[in-house]
């Protein structure tokens, strides 16, 4: 005989600890501010590739796209103690949501716990969560890597976001094992109900949409541009170059 099981309404797991709840009128004037400041940084990341910069605390950075249609990785890391303080996606998950929205928070790992930034602008924000439970920037998905790529397809290749982000970090004296797991930005995904396998769709981002987040203490931050492109085509299989595009990155630092 099948066993059957009583139901119980699902409960929040975590309570929200007051650091994650900001005030969207001292955000929104922090932002202006930073805005109405100095560009103190412009770059490109060229399609499959990465790219590190740094950002002072309370500086402003915005993440666009200047030609079509992409997925980013990013990794934070504190700048004054990288090797022992980063970006800690599961508790981020865990506090806010799989998929971020503007007014959360990016958080770092144990033993430190604290906001490294907060999203603050999310031109896509409009998309909010579609008929099969898909959202963007998640915190739930890792990166794609050299590893699972060999698993799938039995090839080896150096040409993933872990190994974008690996080669790109070495400047400040990181290595592979200091790369961790990503915010996925203007990457579109879910769980499937039935089997809750993730899953992703084509981005619905498009030329000129963009993030920005502000820095809560000095950052190390790093980019990928995504080899999956827009992520129509799944991870193993071959994506054309034409997929794939830049990203732009420009740092505000308020007077």
């Amino acid at each position: 005989m099948k066993r059957t099981f009583e139901y119980f309404p699902p409960t929040i797991c975590y309570d929200k600890p007051a650091a994650a709840v900001v005030s969207k009128e001292e955000c929104d004037t922090r932002r202006t501010q930073a805005l109405q400041g100095t560009l103190a940084l412009e770059l490109i990341v060229p399609k499959k590739s990465a790219k590190v910069w740094t950002m002072q605390k309370g500086d402003l950075c915005r993440i666009s796209l200047p030609e079509g249609s992409q997925v980013g990785d990013v990794n934070l890391w504190n700048l004054e103690n990288p090797k022992k303080e980063r970006f800690f996606s599961g508790k981020t998950r865990q506090i806010h949501s799989t998929h971020l929205k503007t007014y959360d928070r990016l958080w770092s790992c144990f033993p430190y716990l604290r906001p490294m930034a907060t999203f603050v602008k999310d031109s896509l924000e409009d998309y909010g969560i579609d008929r099969d439970g898909g959202s963007l920037h998640d915190v739930a998905g890792t990166r794609c890597d050299d590893y699972i790529y060999k698993l799938i397809t039995g090839e080896d290749r150096v040409g993933s976001c872990h190994s974008y982000l690996t080669a790109a970090v070495r400047e400040y004296g990181l290595s592979e094992e200091d790369v961790h797991d990503t915010w996925n930005i203007f990457m579109c995904t879910g769980f499937t109900r039935d089997t809750q396998q993730y899953f992703c769709k084509p981005s619905p981002a498009r030329k000129g949409d963009f993030i920005e987040f502000i820095a809560d203490m000095n950052l190390l931050v790093a980019l990928s541009a995504c080899p999956q492109g827009d992520v129509s085509i799944q991870v193993g299989q071959k994506v054309p170059d034409e997929k794939c595009f830049p990203m732009k990155v420009e740092v505000f630092r308020p007077n």
